[in-house]
């Protein structure tokens, strides 16, 4: 099975072409030895990589992850946080701001967890929410208290444009500062989401997992669909770039996405910190004085 990660990365401009993004792919489910032997293998380059990052701490990698629903969110988490040290990672779920946040703009609460130098965070939802679930109900854009937004019929099409570049400009500042950003849209089809729905409304252990407001914005599936395409168009950079990963099949989401991850870590390629003359004169007493210790015994 080979995984060509560029044939999932959106095209900017004039080349973006939503429509050519499946939710599913072309293989088949590899036998159970042979798949875990892969996400083993793919962990535990990760917990090396992250690692040496948490070691060097001298850059972050930021890792977005959006998508309907039951598109699988939680599963790549566990996936990629799987066999990496807890320290070095950052975890938050953004839902709907509170008093404190809506006082501040809508970007501010994200800078609050972003990951220290030398950890690898992890958004489920993000700021991205302010141009899906804000565009399919712009009345939640009026809860901001936004200068000359006053009614919906403001929340317009040049509002929209405004936004994605504020975002644009607020991630282009997160890269140059030392954060790598990599973002996924996990791609699920409405018919796998549906049989997603089902097994949580009869499996009475996944009952805490469903609400009301699941089956609400489903109606709205065409318009969230929408949504995504013109975020996608619109914020996908050399720097920030997006991802659509296939995700009615979630053992194949994991190894693709656990691979785009494992080559951006390569290229940030982390390493040890060297030591200078002063810790290695440190280093070379503390092993002498150690080493006497223990051949005293």
């Amino acid at each position: 099975m080979k995984l060509h990660t560029n044939d999932y990365k959106v095209k900017s401009g004039k080349d973006f072409n939503f429509s050519k993004f499946k939710t599913s792919s072309k293989y088949k489910k590899p036998e159970q030895l042979v798949l875990s032997e892969m996400m083993v293998e793919t962990t535990e380059k990760l917990a090396d990589l992250q690692y040496k990052l948490y070691a060097e701490n001298t850059q972050s990698l930021l890792i977005i992850l959006q998508g309907m629903d039951s598109s699988g969110k939680d599963g790549v988490i566990k996936y990629l946080v799987g066999g990496i040290n807890p320290q070095g990672v950052v975890l938050h779920s953004f839902k709907h701001p509170n008093d404190q946040e809506l006082k501040h703009d809508y970007l501010w609460r994200h800078y609050l967890y972003f990951p220290e130098q030398g950890q690898i965070g992890i958004f489920n939802r993000s700021h991205y929410e302010n141009v899906l679930i804000s565009k399919v109900h712009p009345e939640i854009v009026l809860a901001e208290r936004i200068p000359g937004i006053n009614k919906i019929d403001q929340v317009d099409k040049k509002f929209w444009e405004e936004r994605y570049q504020q975002i644009n400009e607020f991630e282009k500042i997160i890269t140059q500062t030392g954060t790598h950003i990599i973002k996924f849209f996990l791609h699920i089809s409405k018919e796998e989401q549906c049989e997603r729905f089902l097994d949580r409304v009869q499996n009475k252990d996944k009952h805490w997992k469903f609400s009301a407001a699941d089956i609400t914005e489903r109606q709205y599936w065409d318009k969230y669909q929408d949504a995504y395409k013109d975020a996608l168009k619109h914020t996908h950079t050399k720097d920030a770039p997006w991802y659509v990963i296939p995700a009615d099949q979630k053992w194949y989401a994991h190894l693709l996405i656990g691979k785009i991850v494992r080559e951006k870590l390569d290229e940030m390629n982390p390493t040890f910190p060297p030591l200078d003359r002063k810790e290695a004169i440190f280093m070379n007493k503390a092993k002498k004085e150690l080493l006497k210790e223990k051949n005293k015994k």
